[in-house]
């Protein structure tokens, strides 16, 4: 069971490194420090569009944008973290 939690932890961690890696990107490009037209950026770009973009569309209905601040990646990073929480904290009841 202990195998289960860790691989399971091992994919949230993931997940908010990806959530973090989309926001990060998404400051640059619009900055204006990467450019889309480079190939490499422009397929990083639409791998995590096409990967978060299901996540954030679920949370954008609930909560839309409030003066032109999207906040589902916030929330998306917060459900990640809380999530982790959950599961550390109740790890007894399993053993």
């Amino acid at each position: 069971m202990t195998s289960i939690v860790q691989i399971l932890l091992l994919a949230l961690d993931i997940a908010r490194w990806v959530v973090l890696a989309h926001v990060i990107m998404s400051w640059l490009i619009n900055f204006q420090v990467l450019n889309l037209r480079q190939p490499l950026v422009y397929q990083v770009w639409v791998a995590l569009n096409r990967t978060l973009e299901p996540v954030y569309s679920r949370v954008r209905r609930v909560i839309p944008a409030a003066g032109g601040i999207d906040f589902a990646p916030l929330i998306v990073l917060f459900a990640l973290i809380a999530l982790r929480i959950v599961i550390i904290n109740n790890l007894h009841v399993v053993y």
